[in-house]
């Protein structure tokens, strides 16, 4: 029942605007799956979410909260840097007077749309290659880090396709593929997302993932 609860919040709060951001990336795409859908050139996008922690890394034993700036820099290429806030007691600083919020997790993303929908045939999906948290600094700096930091550490690859229904209105399918080298939170498979926005309000967003 309560991860029912949890769905329908997160449903309810996907009724987006016309920027269309992650909840836990804060780059463009669905909830957490990521799409090929792209802003337009020279968007510039900051905000924050509560993030329960049942949508975290198993590092956020605690609900927390994640703020971000993210820019499309051309209408192909979007930069995004996101921060994730650390509780004292998580980081063992409680004995030394520290409480609450004390920290933060920092890391930049990347999405560049390879093709564009439509670009070759009628029928051909938009395709964005991407990758959030790509490497760490700890331990000298890697790249798809199996442990320490890196905590949203992916790549993938995803496709958009708009599809005509009813008319005036469309549906919009996602398909993507991830992987991370994450020892304890592997995501690692496809996503499939759903969109819809009507045509009466076209900034209201269903997504179903």
């Amino acid at each position: 029942m309560m991860k029912f609860k949890l769905f329908f919040i997160v449903l309810f709060c996907s009724l987006s605007l016309s920027a269309f951001s992650q909840l836990t990336y804060g780059t463009t795409g669905l909830l957490h799956a990521p799409s090929a859908e792209m802003q337009r050139d020279k968007t510039f996008m900051v905000g924050g979410n509560f993030l329960n922690k049942e949508l975290t890394p198993p590092t956020w034993y605690y609900h927390t909260y994640n703020y971000f700036l993210s820019v499309t820099i051309f209408p192909f290429l979007e930069i995004a840097y996101t921060c994730t806030l650390f509780k004292a007691e998580a980081l063992g600083l409680k004995p030394y007077g520290y409480s609450g919020f004390t920290n933060q997790d920092r890391y930049f993303s990347a999405r560049l749309r390879v093709l564009k929908e439509g670009q070759f045939w009628k029928y051909m999906p938009a395709v964005v290659l991407g990758t959030s948290d790509p490497f760490t600094s700890s331990g000298g700096g890697q790249v798809s880090t199996t442990e320490g930091n890196g905590y949203y550490s992916r790549f993938y690859i995803a496709a958009s396709k708009q599809i005509p229904v009813a008319g005036k209105e469309e549906v919009g399918v996602h398909l993507s593929y991830l992987y991370n080298d994450r020892k304890e939170y592997k995501l690692n498979g496809f996503a499939l997302g759903v969109t819809y926005n009507p045509s009466f309000h076209p900034q209201l967003r269903m997504i179903a993932e």
